[in-house]
């Protein structure tokens, strides 16, 4: 694990096991709305050993990081760029997961040839939010993870399907967003809710850029994260087969091997 401040808070990131080593090339990855780094726990460890720097972000109001969470993708963004100036890294390669994905694709926006790479995992251009799953988490009730939860699994993963036995990948969803602050919560799904700038930010990336899309994803669907796909100078698609938005921890070796490329 390792952390910095920022005007006197707390940014925390997982390091994947690693110290963090300043020789090295740096990953810097980006969760989704009410989680935390812990999402990207295989993806993480493999690419720290296999000789990257990984900044598994916690945003703050998540995890580790101090609150309060921030209210706009844009504002995400900053936090990033700052967070990644605190750890003294000039160059980098970014991925990022739904809400993640638009503070990637937003900070990559602002620094030209400093990123490297660009990954994009359950991304569109415009992540339009239910009103139902804003109204519940802006009320704070228990409806709004049990929702996204719902809305995030393949049949694969709902039906129990995991190599692990007595693992079952709802239930450990659940838990994880539960563990955000319900104020947390409702600022990221409105701040995904409100970002109009994809196509924009989308223009001005120079570096190659791979979408991931899950093949059953109800909350981003592949259909339009491919048309994100097409409005970036250079971007390739990888569908994943019976994934569904949280391909990370659904599919966590597919999602490995079609990030080692780029990352």
């Amino acid at each position: 694990m390792s952390e910095r401040r920022i005007d006197g808070k707390r940014v925390f990131a997982g390091s994947g096991g690693r110290d963090f080593d300043p020789a090295l090339p740096t990953v810097a990855l980006l969760h989704g709305a009410g989680m935390n780094h812990t999402i990207w726990a295989l993806q993480a460890r493999a690419l720290a050993h296999h000789g990257r720097n990984v900044l598994a972000f916690d945003f703050p109001g998540h995890g580790g990081s101090d609150g309060p969470a921030l209210a706009s993708i844009e504002a995400m963004a900053d936090w990033l760029l700052a967070g990644l100036k605190a750890w003294g890294v000039g160059r980098f390669r970014l991925a990022g997961h739904s809400m993640g994905a638009l503070v990637a694709l937003e900070g990559a926006s602002r620094v030209g040839v400093a990123c490297e790479a660009l990954a994009l995992l359950g991304a569109v251009t415009e992540m339009r939010v239910h009103p139902d799953l804003l109204k519940s988490a802006r009320a704070g009730t228990h409806l709004a993870p049990e929702l996204m939860v719902s809305w995030s699994f393949g049949l694969f993963g709902l039906t129990g399907g995991n190599p692990a036995p007595g693992f079952f990948l709802p239930e450990s969803a659940l838990r994880l967003i539960e563990q955000a602050p319900a104020a947390s919560l409702a600022a990221d799904l409105a701040a995904c809710d409100l970002y109009r700038g994809a196509s924009a930010a989308a223009a001005r990336i120079a570096c190659p850029v791979l979408m991931l899309l899950g093949e059953h994803d109800r909350m981003t669907p592949p259909a339009k994260g491919a048309a994100l796909a097409r409005e970036f100078k250079d971007a390739r698609c990888v569908t994943l087969k019976g994934a569904g938005h949280m391909m990370m921890v659904e599919q966590p070796q597919l999602t490995l091997d079609s990030m080692k490329a780029a990352l």
